[in-house]
């Protein structure tokens, strides 16, 4: 079927539009491949990593660290490349199809190759496949409203949110299990064939869709138009305070895994109060070990509970005493990323005190649940908020400035760790000291975007007739 005859504006309706179920669906899909590779990449770096003689060839923390947030922020800086082939060439649906592609081939790289060599290809091919497809998915799920369905973008979006974390959640738990009792290949080929299965549903999906065609040369012309340029004048400022959010937050994948591996993992030697809350399971249950790459998945569990939870109780409480626009939740949620690196600050500073083993690994469940409050209001929220202040024309290149803002955060991540390391592999920074330095820099981030809040005029950009009227 020529892409001619797809629908290339979207329905008056003010229905649900019929092409956000094979999105949602692939979204499933793709975020398992995604996050299960990412949950591994630290144990596999520092535990399972071999030469080309197939003798182990590991990292060590420091390495790993600095190689997980280096590959984040390019996976990140790409979309700026495929957003603008997406509006200027290809169009979203055809970026996103044929760059899935190049993804599968990263996931099967991974999956064949335990060097560092493979680990290069695959990491770089997966980092190619994302500048397709993270720019131009969510800019894809609103290119599906009208006006009239407009009312519907916060709660697609949260369903949007909500199907990352159904996928991260699986993946999170079931990939470190085949990588302990299968090893890397099936542990990095299972999230391959879900990415697969992923581009297939998309394919599916293609007659449902809107399909906003690409502008061609006038993509420059518009890019340089005064009100784009306001926009993305405007937007910067956000996006940097905003990267002090995910460099934190995606430390989770780096030194919270391996802050885990220093502590106490079976689920029978939790102490609460100096009683142990699990001995009265059976013996086989209490002897559960909790592995260090597991807790990423207590993340996407209680983002399943929380954005509900926001929608109908802690948003209209909020907004009773302090109504709510998107720059003042995020604020607010960066505030409370603060007080979750607070908490994990105060558990190493336990951990270097004592010994390892001393703090069990579920007391890291505190600080995830703050630290995944606070995503709930800074990247859902950033998510939407970016979309609504985009122009029409420029979509999918705005959506990518908010996902440099993921790249600059591991960046920044990256760089610290590398001016903190000394040539004999030490750090300058450790211990507890490394978290209580992003704890401050998460509270000074907060702090100017609070001040933002009070500056920043809100607009509303939605497919059809355009609105610069302040977002009601």
């Amino acid at each position: 079927m020529s892409e001619k005859t797809f629908r290339t504006t979207p329905t008056d309706s003010s229905g649900m539009p019929s092409g956000i179920p094979y999105i949602i669906g692939n979204e499933v899909a793709e975020r398992f491949s995604y996050y299960g590779m990412k949950a591994i990449l630290t144990v596999f770096m520092t535990e399972y990593l071999i030469n080309s003689s197939g003798e182990l060839a590991l990292m060590s923390d420091g390495e790993a660290k600095k190689a997980i947030h280096l590959f984040t922020a390019c996976n990140y800086f790409t979309p700026i490349i495929g957003a603008i082939v997406a509006d200027w060439l290809f169009g979203k649906y055809k970026t996103i199809l044929w760059l899935s592609i190049v993804y599968c081939l990263g996931h099967l790289a991974l999956a064949l190759d335990e060097t560092r060599f493979g680990l290069t290809v695959g990491l770089t091919l997966l980092a190619i496949g994302s500048g397709g497809i993270k720019p131009c998915v969510s800019a894809h799920v609103g290119d599906q409203f009208g006006r009239n369905a407009s009312h519907r973008f916060n709660q697609v979006f949260n369903w949007f949110y909500y199907s990352i974390n159904i996928g991260a959640f699986a993946s999170t738990l079931l990939t470190p299990i085949l990588l302990h009792y299968y090893g890397p290949s099936v542990a990095f080929g299972v999230p391959g064939l879900l990415m697969l299965i992923a581009t297939f549903i998309f394919w599916f999906g293609r007659n449902e869709f809107v399909h906003i065609p690409p502008k061609g040369k006038q993509f420059w012309q518009e890019l340089a138009e005064p009100k784009t340029q306001k926009a993305i004048l405007g937007l910067i400022p956000i996006y940097i305070l905003v990267s002090i959010f995910w460099s934190c937050f995606d430390q989770t994948a780096s030194a919270w895994v391996l802050q885990a591996k220093a502590m106490e993992n079976q689920l029978g030697d939790l102490v609460l109060f100096g009683a142990q809350p699990f001995n009265w399971l059976p013996e086989w249950w209490s002897e559960i070990e909790i592995r260090n790459s597991q807790m990423q998945a207590a993340n996407p569990l209680l983002i399943l509970i929380l954005v509900p939870l926001y929608a109908k109780v802690i948003y209209p409480l909020i907004n009773k005493i302090y109504p709510l626009t998107y720059l003042r939740k995020m604020s607010l949620g960066t505030f409370l990323c603060t007080a979750a690196f607070g908490l994990t600050s105060l558990i190493q500073h336990s951990i270097d005190t004592h010994a390892p083993g001393h703090v069990h690994i579920l007391m890291q469940l505190i600080p995830y649940v703050l630290l995944t409050m606070s995503e709930v209001m800074v990247s859902i929220t950033c998510l939407e908020f970016s979309y609504t202040q985009a122009p029409n024309n420029l979509k999918s290149f705005v959506m990518s400035f908010y996902l440099l803002s993921v790249s600059l955060g591991n960046f920044i991540t990256y760089l610290v760790n590398l001016v903190i390391t000394r040539d004999d592999g030490t750090q300058m920074l450790e211990g507890a000291d490394y978290y209580w330095f992003f704890t401050g820099l998460a509270f000074l981030s907060a702090l100017a975007l609070t001040w933002l809040s009070m500056r920043y005029r809100e607009v509303l950009y939605v497919q059809g007739p355009e609105s610069t009227e302040p977002k009601p």
